[in-house]
């Protein structure tokens, strides 16, 4: 169950990071305050999304990844151990997710933002996911 977890919360922490440099940005905030706070600290919990969304835009306009990296990491850890806390939270977030899904999927206007979502779903309980762009021999030229 521990890496389904792990998985559930890398997807959500990637939605979330993707999330916070678009247009809709208000809206999925305001999801994900209330998943964190659970109606308490909402004030903290919004100040540190929005001081995780600023440093990810000062990371993607000084194209600096391992900071945007660092924004990742950090709400992928707090997912972890929310969901660890609260194993009922794994269906608040998936609903979320699911939600997100479509908004994900739809192109973005900026041209400098590049969206990616990766979500693993599955029972295996140990094993490694590898992600490639293209996987294979490049094209031959033709003679």
């Amino acid at each position: 169950m521990d890496a389904e977890l792990t998985a559930l919360a890398t997807a959500g922490a990637t939605a979330l990071v993707q999330q916070m440099v678009t247009d809709g940005w208000g809206n999925v905030r305001d999801r994900v305050v209330a998943f964190f706070s659970r109606g308490r600290d909402e004030e903290v919990v919004e100040g540190e999304l929005e001081e995780s969304r600023a440093e990810l835009v000062a990371a993607r306009d000084t194209e600096d990844e391992d900071a945007a990296a660092d924004v990742q990491a950090s709400w992928r850890s707090r997912l972890r151990r929310t969901l660890r806390q609260d194993p009922a939270a794994a269906a608040e977030l998936r609903a979320l997710l699911d939600e997100l899904a479509p908004q994900l999927a739809a192109p973005q206007h900026s041209t400098t933002v590049h969206n990616t979502h990766n979500t693993i779903n599955g029972g295996v309980h140990h094993g490694m996911v590898i992600q490639a762009h293209t996987v294979g021999e490049p094209p031959r030229p033709r003679p």
